[in-house]
């Protein structure tokens, strides 16, 4: 997976949404070299990612290197992980919940026997990943208003999971900020002692995000706080 200088962020390596997005053109490609790249045409949705950051990306010529296996496989959706690789080091790893869906009838459908077998016959057992928990964001949270950009949808006609990601982490910048002055480097520039790094990202989707002149919102509060990490949970809401 080739990289982009656009993908560093102030911290001077890849941004944890654009990880995300290594993952989807892996899996993309993965489809799109087998029998069932027509599903990808008729739409499979993202139900939910779990990504773990073990180590930053920094910008070579040399490409990632993403292997990809699948993991569970039921009668409408079926679980693919990844391990990510910069050079010898494994820098993440990860795990998505897909699902066939009809969105004329706005419902999973099932994948035919044909469909199912081809995953079946690729079929290992993945790693457990780590349990984090949940958290309810309750009513004391940071709310953020966003407006979806058009080049944020894809090409369902609606904002791609990746770009939840990315909304996500504005939100959880605009809750730091203000309470941990001088710890969030900015800019190349900035001089702060330390850096707040994504060790961990869950997402489950529960709806679509569609274009619009109105905007959206993030509620974000701190889940729970430890000696040198904390956990922020967030939820994006339509307010109307």
């Amino acid at each position: 997976m080739p990289l982009r200088w656009v993908d560093l962020d102030a911290q001077g390596h890849a941004n944890n949404a654009a990880i995300v997005d290594y993952l989807q053109e892996a899996r993309v490609e993965f489809l799109l070299t087998g029998p069932n790249a027509h599903l990808l045409g008729n739409g499979i949705i993202v139900v939910g990612h779990q990504v773990e950051y073990l180590a930053p990306i920094f910008f070579t010529p040399e490409p990632l290197d993403i292997e990809l296996s699948v993991g569970d496989v039921g009668a409408a959706r079926f679980t693919v992980g990844y391990v990510v690789r910069q050079g010898d080091t494994v820098v993440g790893r990860a795990r998505t919940l897909l699902a066939n869906f009809d969105f004329q009838a706005g419902r999973p459908a099932r994948l035919s026997d044909a469909e199912r077998a081809w995953f079946l016959e690729r079929q290992v057992e993945l790693e457990p990943m780590r349990e984090v928990g949940s958290f309810d964001v309750g009513p004391d949270h940071h709310t953020l208003s966003f407006q979806v950009r058009w080049s944020d949808l894809d090409a369902y006609g609606h904002a791609n999971n990746t770009r939840f990601y990315d909304y996500v982490a504005e939100a959880r910048v605009a809750l730091k900020t203000p309470l941990l002055a001088n710890s969030i480097r900015m800019n190349p520039h900035d001089e702060v002692e330390h850096a707040w790094m994504v060790v961990r990202q869950d997402m489950r989707y529960t709806g679509q995000i569609v274009h619009r002149l109105e905007p959206y919102e993030v509620h974000t509060a701190i889940g729970s706080t430890g000696r040198t990490s904390m956990t922020v949970a967030a939820e994006i809401v339509d307010p109307l």
